[in-house]
């Protein structure tokens, strides 16, 4: 795609610029594309910060979507519970529950299909087994269906609130109290994602 930028338009930044020229592009998207190179103006590669000029000619080149597969890795599992339908799996910190375009590989499924050949489906390829997740940068326990059956039973108990999680967190400071409730619970910020509300 091929832009050129308008007298009025001067002095945009580059990405805020892309992001009305090119609205299927999230601005994230658009500032990766900067940094990979795949966004020149006039020839040459910016910063995604650049202030767009009157003339400037901005060429977006988009690579095609490499396909996701999860490949079973060798990673050690702190296996707490198994039986013939499910797993319980003590997540490590910094390891992302399954593939997704920044980590593809060195995820909790890249393990499991090398621990196990049957994990349940109903998730699709990329999460064979996933019933619930944790952050990359959380640890704690995480449930996985080895079938289709217990897949259900605990995504309709997790549904139904039957199953009670609970998490601790560290805290820096001095806490008026020594235990509490987050209401409402921690969860992605309506406007601002990726950002965590607590």
């Amino acid at each position: 795609m091929k832009i050129e930028v308008g007298e009025v338009e001067v002095d945009q930044r580059l990405d805020l610029f892309l992001r009305v020229h090119c609205p299927a592009l999230s601005r994230s998207r658009i500032q990766a594309l900067v940094k990979d190179g795949c966004v020149q103006v006039n020839g040459a590669a910016v910063r995604p910060a650049y202030l767009v000029q009157a003339g400037d000619r901005i060429a977006v080149e988009v690579p095609e979507p490499q396909p996701l597969e999860a490949e079973p890795e060798s990673i050690p599992l702190d296996i707490v519970y198994e039986d013939a339908d499910l797993l319980v799996v003590n997540k490590a910190p910094g390891m992302t529950v399954h593939p997704a375009p920044g980590a593809r590989a060195g995820t909790l499924v890249n393990a499991l299909l090398h621990y196990c050949t049957d994990l349940s489906g109903i998730n699709g390829v990329l999460r064979p087994g996933i019933v619930h997740r944790l952050d990359k940068d959380t640890s704690g326990l995480m449930v996985v269906a080895k079938s289709d059956a217990a897949h259900r039973s605990l995504a309709e108990q997790l549904q139904e609130r039957h199953i009670e999680r609970r998490y601790n967190a560290l805290v820096w400071g001095a806490p008026k109290e020594a235990r509490g409730a987050g209401d409402p619970p921690p969860g992605r910020h309506p406007k601002k994602t990726p950002k965590i509300c607590l």
